[in-house]
């Protein structure tokens, strides 16, 4: 305790040179916490934008391989091979068991079973390749937004009813309210109504995208009971990998987390991260030195007190603690005022739009790191004052008082 006090009384002898070490220090945990939110809802923006039109995880059926089967003769070694017929369709048979084991799970915000396929629009002369995802009209905005997107007729979806994009309305002709056949990659053809035109922003969705109901594509795709996927959308996205682990045990099907579908993302964003660690490592080492630098000096100022302590009998441990004391105040203070003016500052840019009313900086205040900042720098104080501390220790009583 009278260690305290007397660093206490060190660091306001002097208060200047104590402000401008602990607005140093609180400078540095600020481009900490600014760098670590400024990187952190990067990483969510970018990974909110690639999964806004796609699940998290996809369920698939599992890849067929041929089996060897055993021979019953042990004496011959020829074996038999358990072919893999190419004529059944892939597809999902129990897929409501499948449903409702998802519903059971923690962490599951969205359950999306389809029926996807190829498809070519037809109208008169006009032929236009598309790409089908079949879905129950009542979840039509489980895993992408179509109905907000809509921007001529509805996105109701009945048994003769369609969406298109309106990049391929317009390379059509087609409009609310017309008919197109429909032709299927399985040879079955109807005629459909566009009942909406949607607009995503994204060109190979406005061109290639249809959309219609789960059951009117049961018949045109000759699947009467079972589904080709099942999407799945999660509260965390981070736990995508985990629970794409867990499906595959527990129900024997493909499993594909959007990370291994979008590799390229993920390796930008470990990318992004490891520099990001790079520089809060480098602004916390600064601060470090500047502290040990300015205890060092502190120390070799009151050369003559901690002699005419030594020569009063006070010991080694104790001169040492005052300066590891003197490390922790000025850690604890300036950590704790670099987080408050890094969340203020975070908060204030924050605020700052686009004309479209996008953030001008992806920045997420409350991902700051401000609990793991306080830990570090204060540590790492407490690490930087050792040196001069046992500097100050080492000092020999009568050589102090003499300079």
């Amino acid at each position: 305790m009278f260690s305290f006090l007397v660093a206490r009384r060190y660091l306001g002898s002097n208060p200047w040179q104590t402000a401008l070490l602990i607005a140093g220090v609180a400078l540095g945990v600020t481009a900490f916490v600014f760098i670590t939110a400024l990187i952190n809802g990067l990483a969510t923006r970018l990974t909110d934008d690639v999964t806004a039109r796609s699940s998290h995880v996809s369920l698939e059926p599992a890849d067929r391989v041929a089996r060897i089967l055993p021979n019953p003769n042990p004496y011959l070694k020829t074996e038999a091979v358990a072919l893999v017929s190419m004529l059944q369709r892939k597809q999902i048979r129990t897929w409501a068991a499948t449903v409702a084991l998802l519903e059971s799970q923690a962490g599951v915000a969205a359950i999306s079973p389809q029926i996807t396929g190829s498809a070519v629009l037809v109208r008169g002369e006009a032929a236009a390749p598309v790409a089908v995802t079949a879905i129950d009209p009542g979840n039509l905005d489980a895993i992408s937004p179509v109905s907000r997107e809509i921007v001529a007729g509805d996105a109701r979806l009945n048994a003769n009813g369609i969406l298109i994009g309106y990049r391929l309305a317009e390379a059509m002709g087609l409009s609310v309210g017309q008919p197109v056949m429909f032709r299927t990659d399985r040879g079955v053809e109807r005629l459909l109504v566009i009942e909406g035109i949607f607009r995503s922003g994204v060109q190979s969705l406005d061109e290639r995208v249809a959309y219609i109901s789960l059951e009117t594509a049961r018949a045109l795709f000759v699947l009467p009971a079972g589904v080709t996927n099942i999407e799945i959308k999660l509260n965390d996205t981070g736990q995508a990998r985990a629970f794409a682990q867990f499906l595959s045990g527990a129900t024997g099907l493909r499993a594909i987390p959007w990370q291994d579908r979008n590799s390229s993302l993920a390796d930008a964003l470990t990318a992004q991260a490891q520099t990001g660690t790079l520089i809060q490592m480098f602004s916390l080492i600064s601060v470090l030195i500047g502290i040990a630098s300015a205890l060092s000096l502190s120390a070799a100022r009151r050369r003559s007190e901690i002699g005419i302590m030594r020569a009063f009998g006070v010991s080694r441990p104790f001169i040492a603690s005052v300066f590891v004391v003197q490390g922790l105040l000025i850690g604890i203070i300036g950590a704790s005022l670099g987080c408050c003016l890094g969340y203020g500052l975070c908060s204030w840019l924050a605020t700052f739009s686009k004309p479209d009313g996008s953030l001008a900086l992806p920045i997420a205040p409350a991902e700051g790191g401000y609990v793991l900042v306080i830990v570090l720098t204060t540590a790492g104080a407490v690490l930087a004052s050792v040196i001069p501390a046992r500097s100050a220790a080492r000092l020999d009583a009568l050589e102090a008082i003499q300079q």
